[in-house]
């Protein structure tokens, strides 16, 4: 069994914002108040998290989340990493220290932000004071296997700051924030023998940003891969959540706060 719980859906500023309030957004719609991006996948009684954002804490309040076995960070800007401190508390409940995976810079940027919370692998223990997180470089198109579950990192292009997705046991594609996706990642993505059951894309704005893709660049992508749903997540204050909704096929899907799937 699969699950999926979109922690947050929001873009950097959360929705709404504390300078320009609801900005394109319905306030009447539960639907528009977004915290920042964390994405929960639980596969086979396998946890994973993407990215921790500063929203964490709550966030897994009230989703109920209270057990997680790694996480996927996809990059180091500071609303996909910053809640990064509550997984103490994570460390707390299980008594054992947590893999966290990522590509070389991020996982340095980590290391150099949240020294304290990073524990050597061979450690024999760690005080809750300190945090227990394993660090672990990863490469785009080198999978690997966590628990079971097969991971296959992938190369995006175009975002301000290095950035990567997931292929997540050969039934979900995570993208992180990014412009475009390089060949490679197209490449690995096609390599799937089966139809994809999600694809996760930020679409932090639906018009094209220098940093970001819009909304015809996000649909280009989802059009291109054999998928049974497209979920748009890390939405800003220009993505109203009806209006995205009704602009996209029955099969695209804007994200929400506590959106849950299951299959």
């Amino acid at each position: 069994m699969t699950k999926v719980v979109f922690l947050g859906s929001g873009a950097a500023p959360g929705v709404p914002t504390v300078s320009c309030g609801w900005g394109n957004c319905d306030p009447n719609n539960p639907k528009n108040v977004r915290t920042r991006t964390t994405t929960y996948y639980e596969i086979n009684g396998v946890k994973i998290l993407v990215d921790t954002s500063p929203d964490l804490r709550q966030q897994l309040l009230n989703s109920k989340i209270y057990d997680v076995d790694c996480v996927l960070y996809t990059h180091a800007h500071f609303d996909h990493i910053s809640g990064i401190d509550d997984l103490r508390e994570i460390n707390r409940r299980t008594c054992k220290p947590m893999p966290i995976f990522s590509i070389k810079k991020t996982i340095a940027e980590l290391k150099r932000r949240y020294g304290y919370m990073v524990i050597k692998d061979n450690e024999p223990k760690f005080y809750i004071s300190k945090g227990g997180l394993v660090p672990k470089k990863i490469k785009a198109n080198h999978g690997f296997y966590f628990k079971g579950i097969k991971i296959m990192p992938l190369k995006l292009l175009g975002h301000n700051m290095e950035s990567c997705g997931y292929i997540i046991n050969d039934e979900i594609v995570h993208l992180g924030d990014f412009k475009a996706l390089a060949y490679s990642a197209i490449e690995r993505i096609k390599e799937i023998d089966k139809k994809l059951k999600l694809m996760v894309i930020p679409l932090t704005m639906p018009t094209p940003h220098e940093h970001h893709v819009g909304l015809e660049e996000a649909m280009n992508y989802a059009e291109m891969f054999d998928v049974e749903r497209v979920v748009f997540n890390h939405m800003a204050i220009e993505c109203d959540y009806n209006a995205i909704n009704e602009s996209t096929p029955d099969y695209v899907t804007p994200a929400y706060d506590d959106m849950r799937l299951e299959w």
